[in-house]
């Protein structure tokens, strides 16, 4: 399984990936490098910031949790912290992490996170 290593707030985050042509196409974009995506807070339950390029959706009705990352009308990059319920594209999960722990990492307010994938 592909990781996906977001920092922000001086913390590492580790994802496992999905497998579907939109993390496909991350991957792709990743693979020259890292990405860095300003996000902004949203109606308090998750992070949201746009990718440089679209990505090709694989949209379904998906219940959300904390910790789930997703792709949003192709090109915004998503970090939930609590619950949602929308047609959107599963791009993984953050490991191991409570949803304390990930609304203390993620702060209130605007982040700067670095996207990479695992070597």
């Amino acid at each position: 399984m592909s990781k996906l290593i977001i920092e922000v707030n001086g913390c590492n985050l580790v994802a496992t990936l999905t497998d579907n042509s939109s993390v496909a196409a991350l991957k792709k974009l990743l693979a020259d490098g890292s990405v860095t995506i300003d996000m902004h807070d949203f109606s308090n339950f998750e992070k949201v910031g746009d990718f440089p390029t679209e990505l090709p959706t694989n949209d379904e009705q998906i219940d959300t949790d904390y910790g789930d990352l997703i792709l949003y009308l192709g090109k915004r990059f998503v970090i939930y912290y609590d619950k949602n319920s929308w047609n959107f594209t599963k791009l993984g999960h953050i490991d191991n992490i409570t949803q304390n722990e990930l609304k203390s990492i993620l702060g209130d307010g605007d982040v700067t996170a670095n996207l990479s994938l695992e070597k």
